[in-house]
């Protein structure tokens, strides 16, 4: 396993839309294994490929609690079959927006139907925290960002300030 590099903003592959995955194969697996070693030494509690500069329809998360025993799920071509009618905010996070936090009203449950690591086709049905990074998560799968939540003149300020400081890393 290998911990790979966290796509941050502004690069441009975090806006685009992330291809279907073809066919879970060992080079699949290897990928959900580094993502999983990439999420939990971030420390974070959902990654998509995207993030990691692989467009395609993947995402890893575990909800666990830190003394808890890891739950990992990986999510190959995830599609939201059903949301929940009720709704919960929650203040997020995200790996390639660093310390910058939004609060977002999601859905608190929602079904989800995925092939897992195995080839096979699943459904699972989540609710609470599981429910809202499936949700984030997917949102990365369709180019879509935390940011995207917040007032124009707001989300403009942030992206402003991650490009003065990618200008500053060269």
């Amino acid at each position: 396993m290998a911990k790979l590099p966290i796509i941050t903003l502004p690069d441009p592959i975090l806006r685009g839309r992330s291809a279907e995955i073809e066919q879970v194969d060992d080079a699949t697996r290897r990928l959900i294994d580094d993502m999983l070693e990439t999420m939990y030494a971030a420390p974070g509690v959902g990654l998509a490929a995207v993030q990691v500069a692989v467009p395609r329809r993947l995402l890893v998360c575990d909800v666990s609690d830190k003394d808890e025993e890891r739950r990992p799920l990986a999510l190959i071509n995830p599609e939201i079959v059903r949301l929940g009618d009720r709704t919960r905010p929650y203040e997020e996070g995200c790996l390639s927006i660093p310390d910058v936090t939004v609060e977002i009203e999601r859905p608190a449950s929602l079904t989800v139907r995925y092939v897992d690591r195995e080839g096979k086709q699943q459904e699972l049905e989540a609710d609470g925290l599981l429910a809202t990074v499936i949700q984030h998560e997917m949102d990365h799968l369709e180019g879509k960002l935390i940011i995207d939540f917040l007032s124009r003149l707001k989300r403009d300020m942030v992206v402003r300030r991650f490009k003065k400081q990618a200008r500053g890393a060269m």
